[in-house]
């Protein structure tokens, strides 16, 4: 790590207050051009204290950028994560608030409900069998710092994200629930739709090949940490469409075909 405990507590402060605030705040890069990935992820741990002091209860976790795409418009190669909380749980079909995000973004994915905790190292197969079932889901995204720099025009990097718990905003989950052996999840996929015209489609072999893997690579990495994936908990396993601009008024359906269905609107 490059950061000071006093340098990562007030990032923490200021992303936190941006939330609330509804106002974004300027790139951690900038601020601190050495940061690494650590202290991006000890940025979000610090954010994770607070809130779970201040009462939320974790409902899970998500992976972000685990499309080749994603991680070529950004230099890297690695996914990131994030951590997804108690009130970022939104009904299928509901509509949100125009005043609840600031820049709202949704992805589709597959959800993973599990039934055994599982960390560090593990394999696929442990992943199946502690997994519970599976899920059609939207992510919501929100950012609270800016996507780019007005001054210098640099975009967000990963260290940007990660301390911004990973751009992450909610989650909808679809209501069919399915056994994780009954679908090839590679070859599941969905349409999805903004206000009735189809704005993306993809695959879930657009995550790392297969979104189990996404699972797998999200163990090892939150046991460097010394975290946990818990039973009970919810794993977005990462995206396999670009991200989708909701402005207010946008109505978002995810037509996953035999694997389910997901909508979510935006006041």
């Amino acid at each position: 790590m490059t950061l000071t405990f006093e340098q990562v507590e007030q990032c923490a402060v200021d992303l936190l207050e941006a939330e609330v605030s509804r106002q974004q705040i300027g790139l951690m890069s900038l601020r601190h051009p050495a940061m690494t990935l650590d202290d991006a992820y000890a940025i979000q741990a610090r954010q994770m204290a607070k809130k779970l002091s201040g009462g939320r209860h974790i409902l899970g976790w998500k992976i972000g950028l685990t499309s080749k795409v994603m991680q070529d418009a950004l230099g890297i190669d690695t996914p990131d994560s994030g951590v997804l909380y108690d009130d970022m749980d939104f009904a299928d079909g509901c509509t949100i608030a125009a005043t609840r995000f600031i820049q709202p973004r949704i992805e589709a994915e597959i959800a993973f409900i599990m039934k055994a905790p599982l960390e560090g190292k593990v394999t696929r197969e442990e992943v199946l069998a502690a997994t519970e079932f599976v899920a059609p889901a939207i992510e919501i995204l929100d950012t609270r710092v800016l996507r780019a720099d007005p001054m210098t025009g640099q975009v967000r990097r990963i260290v940007d994200t990660v301390s911004d718990n990973a751009a992450n905003g909610g989650i909808v989950l679809g209501a069919q629930r399915h056994a994780p052996e009954d679908f090839d999840l590679r070859w599941v996929g969905a349409i999805v739709q903004k206000n009735e015209e189809v704005v993306a489609t993809g695959l879930g072999a657009a995550v790392l090949n297969d979104p189990v893997m996404g699972i797998v690579w999200l163990s090892e990495r939150m046991g460097q940490y010394d975290q946990r994936i818990e039973a009970g908990q919810v794993v977005l396993s990462g995206s396999f469409v670009a991200p989708v601009e909701c402005p207010s008024g946008t109505r978002i359906q995810a037509d996953y075909g035999a694997f389910g269905s997901v909508s979510v609107n935006f006041a």
